[in-house]
């Protein structure tokens, strides 16, 4: 059932009802016979209060990159300010470009309204509006790049497609937001397009985010696999996870290329710490997922169809029991006890588990670089002006007249072309954005750009950042001002 030599594991036993839950995953990976070599690292609350800003102390890095896998436990992030994200700092710094959750019903058993939903959720995990980027630009405007690339786009996608393909599932959903976001959006459901052509076996379709969260919380039996960007992904696996009837019942997977990370989804809920009645079965499906990654499946399948026939059985611990359907309400002990005595059993009414002995997709990515011609026609810039009560007729003024050799195009206030030719109901805060392009359109020098810049700067404005517009292979690469 296992391999002669131990599978190395890095373990965080994480904080709150975190080392509970560990250690009754670890007692039944090893009842089914998981040959794992279990290496501690430490993570969370007790490492960010020793003055560790990130929570991971530095020797975990090491043994996470030996053992390329970490099961992790929830973990306690202190109050007050100061702290960065674990799991964000885990999967930018490892490189754990796919966040799998799986969402599955087990009704009748968990109650829910779904009772046939099975939904896997992929969510792409290190850009988008994560990747951090913020400012303070004026008095009264902050701002946060969205960043969407190319390789993130066509990783992702193209994992979603082989884990459906792996899974024997039927169709992939894609979750954008391409008709206002025509760039960003726009980019990952053109890269959704061309991959997929690769895999005719697969069905594929796309959504606009707002109609596709609606029906996932509507519908969600409609669905199969979704894959979508990271602050959408990190909505909707919410929304599918909570209709399943239990948070606590979900597992998740974050996939690199080098390291993979699994886990529950659930938080470290130190308000019940040390009782003895957390559920531990958020991490024994990830405990699962991580299995099979490991291409340990038919100790995977053990497991899981233990659990699933402990659920059918009715033993349930208490954020689960209901007295219509359950049969014996159990603490964390309680439940361990009943998965281990189950091992070698199969549910009768649930699906029962079948991995096989194939590991979960590793995807090789061959991304090539692209070498389109890229021309610089022109910049928008970004100002902070509050002069003559906002009126742009007056910042126009000031701009033109250092303009030369642009010409000013178009000023826009969080996006809505003010002018020329604004209207007077448009609220307009502190920030401007000022394009300046030549007469005919064509290509210019980078030199003008910083030339303008700083007659602009001479001039009184206050140029708090440009970005400079491109033209790729012939094709604009940026947006028109609301209006324009």
């Amino acid at each position: 059932m296992s391999s002669a030599q131990p599978t190395p594991v890095a373990v965080a036993h994480g904080d709150g009802i975190g080392p509970e839950i560990m250690d009754a995953t670890l007692q039944i990976l090893e009842a089914a016979g998981a040959n794992l070599e279990v290496r501690p690292v430490r993570l969370g609350k007790a490492v960010y209060e020793e003055g560790v800003p990130s929570g991971i102390d530095a020797s975990a890095w090491d043994v996470m990159r030996e053992t390329g896998v970490l099961l992790k436990a929830p973990i306690t992030t202190p109050r007050g300010g100061g702290y960065k994200s674990l799991n964000v700092t885990l999967r930018k710094t490892l490189g754990l470009f796919a966040n799998v959750r799986p969402s599955v019903a087990y009704h009748p058993f968990v109650k829910t309204l779904h009772p046939s939903m099975n939904v896997l959720v992929i969510r792409e995990n290190e850009e988008d509006l994560y990747a951090g980027i913020e400012h303070r630009q004026t008095q009264e405007v902050t701002q946060c790049l969205k960043l969407i690339t190319r390789p993130g786009s066509e990783k992702i996608v193209r994992y979603a497609f082989e884990e459906a393909r792996a899974q024997g599932r039927k169709r992939v959903t894609a979750l954008v937001k391409d008709n206002i976001m025509k760039i960003t959006d726009g980019l990952f459901a053109q890269v959704f397009e061309e991959v997929a052509a690769e895999y005719p076996d697969i069905e594929h379709d796309q959504m606009i985010i707002d109609i596709g969260a609606a029906r996932l919380a509507d519908t969600p039996e409609a669905f199969d696999v979704v894959v979508t960007s990271n602050l959408y992904g990190d909505i909707v696996s919410d929304i599918t996870a909570q209709l399943t009837g239990s948070v606590g019942l979900a597992g998740s997977a974050n996939v690199g290329e080098h390291v993979s990370l699994f886990e529950a989804i659930h938080g470290s809920a130190p308000d019940i710490a040390g009782q003895g009645i957390a559920n531990p079965s958020g991490l024994l499906l990830g405990s699962v997922m991580m299995l099979q990654h490991l291409g340990l499946g038919d100790v995977a399948e053990r497991v899981h169809n233990a659990w699933l026939t402990t659920i059918e059985d009715g033993v349930h611990t208490g954020d689960i029991y209901d007295a219509s359907v359950s049969q014996e309400r159990v603490n964390t002990t309680g439940f361990t006890e009943a998965v281990v005595a189950r091992l070698g059993q199969e549910p009768k009414k649930l699906a029962p588990a079948r991995y096989g002995q194939q590991p979960a997709p590793r995807v090789k990515f061959d991304l090539k670089a692209t070498h389109e011609t890229k021309e610089l026609l022109g910049v928008d810039v970004f100002a902070d002006w509050s002069e003559g009560d906002r009126n742009p007729d007056v910042l126009a003024e000031r701009l033109n007249a250092v303009a030369a050799p642009f010409r000013l195009q178009v000023i826009t206030n969080r996006g809505v072309k003010v002018w020329p030719q604004g209207m007077p109901e448009t609220f307009k805060t502190d920030h401007w954005r000022c394009r300046f392009m030549r007469d005919d359109g064509e290509p210019v020098e980078r030199r003008a750009v910083v030339d303008l810049q700083a007659r602009l700067v001479d001039a009184g404005v206050d140029v708090i950042k440009t970005e400079n517009l491109y033209r790729f292979a012939g094709v604009q690469g940026f947006s028109q001002a609301q209006g324009q």
